[in-house]
């Protein structure tokens, strides 16, 4: 029913009313998810490789990058975590009663838990309940950014997520049946969604499968001109990406956060000879890497298998260092690039030194005593050289070492050669893949001495002068012996 025009406006009722709402102050309304609040729980076993502390505090950086609150952690000492509850009643109960003080709307367990553990304590303490694959799986989700890495990250969120879905939907769980002997039960909402996750997981999997071979394509084509490959790796926010930028000029992401980047990177540098060396930046490891990323980062680990040389980079000054550098031992075995030759870059000494030291003061740095803090993980550290990836000290040595342990594995030989004109193509190879000491020209060619990959040595077969260690020249025998790896001396 209309309302005549004018009849309400003459209301002292409504007029009245007109004048409280011009009263009322407009305060805009902030668009801004409020940050959960987390209470951390874990497992104190004995002889475990990390200490519950130090694990929980690795936790909470995780939790930090998702933007989450940390109010507060609960540890338990057990043989092995409950099998229905991961802790035990008396524990449960005490996390239950904490709830009033702490105000906690997310319980994060530091561990792997399984679906029904999950459901059981969800239950149990009616808050949500996420495991650390969760949390490191979300830590990816908002780190990938290319789209490899975001197929990559949906690949193990969605097979993380396949076995929990029992329980989720249980009031869809039963369908109607018809009338007696006409037909069964529909299908149930579990069972559709299963369905769709498993043909989502097939799709990925193929497009994961073309980046596979699209990158053995790229590595192919590399093989052509064989360039040697140095992957970095190491725990996560170890410097990696800082040191790739300096030693490359690259324009890699490097932040003081866990998992920066996500996707590797490769970048041409020069070693001390003039040779040309391919640098990869790796995703970064951390402790209990869920196998899962393993498996869906299978595409961008390959990268590790395909390297000459494994350069392990540590954070010398981290408290932790000695545990990180065994994590990352355990995962190279799982990988199974545990027998490459590895340089260790113990960085970012520079936070040991004063902050107006220079580079010529790394010099009161003693490699024992830097060695001597990693306690029994010393022996971890391979080749060790002292640098700073954030300054760029100690990088001169560094190349110096990679350029000797490449040479090392090459089985880098003597040899001099005399190549006519028309063959300038072998010269370049050799420049390529050896290492040149001199070069003149005669009449006939061009006579290169230096130093050259066994695998390599036949394709220079026929223009060989000289091969050994009996080089022509004094000078250049010299040079050879004083920058020559003890394979080729």
């Amino acid at each position: 029913m209309g309302i005549a025009s004018g009849s309400c406006r003459d209301d002292p009722a409504w007029l009245a009313h007109r004048q409280r709402r011009r009263l009322i102050t407009r305060i805009p309304l902030s668009t801004n998810k409020p940050n959960e609040h987390a209470l951390l729980v874990a497992v104190e076993r004995q002889r475990q490789q990390w200490a519950a502390a130090d694990s929980l505090e690795e936790l909470a950086s995780l939790a930090e990058t998702v933007d989450v609150e940390v109010v507060g952690a609960v540890t338990q000492k057990l043989a092995h975590p409950i099998a229905s509850t991961y802790v035990g009643k008396g524990k449960l109960q005490e996390i239950k009663e904490r709830r009033e003080d702490l105000d906690y709307d997310v319980v994060m367990i530091d561990d792997d838990l399984t679906p029904a553990q999950q459901r059981n304590l969800e239950r149990e303490l009616d808050v949500k309940v996420i495991d650390r694959t969760a949390l490191i799986l979300d830590v990816f989700a908002r780190r990938a950014a290319t789209h490899e890495g975001r197929l990559q990250v949906e690949l193990a969120q969605l097979e993380y997520r396949l076995p929990r879905l029992t329980g989720l939907w249980t009031h869809l769980s039963r369908q109607g049946v018809g009338g007696v002997g006409l037909r069964g039960p529909g299908e149930t909402q579990l069972e559709s969604d299963r369905r769709e996750l498993g043909k989502r997981i097939v799709q990925i999997k193929r497009e994961l499968g073309d980046v596979h071979r699209h990158r053995q394509l790229y590595r192919e084509r590399r093989k052509v001109v064989p360039v040697p490959v140095v992957a970095l790796v190491g725990y996560t926010n170890a410097g990696k990406s800082t040191l790739l930028n300096t030693m490359t000029g690259a324009d890699v992401l490097a932040e003081d956060k866990l998992f920066a980047t996500l996707d590797p990177t490769t970048r041409r540098a020069l070693l001390p000879s003039g040779r040309e060396t391919l640098l990869t930046d790796t995703v970064g490891f951390i402790n209990n890497l869920p196998t899962l990323l393993i498996a869906a980062f299978r595409a961008t680990l390959e990268e590790i298998n395909e390297a000459t040389v494994l350069l392990h980079v540590v954070d010398v000054t981290h408290p932790n260092a000695a545990e990180q550098m065994a994590t990352v031992k355990t995962v190279l075995e799982d990988l199974g690039a545990d027998d490459k030759p590895v340089i260790t870059a113990l960085n970012k000494v520079d936070r040991l030194l004063p902050d107006d030291a220079t580079e010529a003061d790394l010099a009161t740095l003693a490699l024992g005593d830097l060695l001597a803090s990693l306690g029994d993980a010393a022996g971890l550290a391979v080749n060790p050289v002292a640098i700073s990836g954030a300054c760029g000290w100690g990088l001169d040595a560094l190349l110096a070492r990679i350029e000797t342990v490449l040479e090392t594995e090459a089985v880098f030989q003597p040899v001099v050669l005399s190549v006519p004109f028309n063959r300038s193509d072998l010269v370049d190879f050799f420049h390529r893949t050896g290492r040149v000491e001199d070069v003149h020209y005669t009449e006939d060619g061009v006579v290169v001495t230096g130093y050259a990959p066994a695998a390599d040595i036949g394709k220079f077969a026929p223009y060989i002068a000289v091969r050994g260690a009996a080089l022509p020249s004094a000078g250049v025998a010299s040079s050879a012996r004083s920058g020559a790896p003890e394979s080729a001396a």
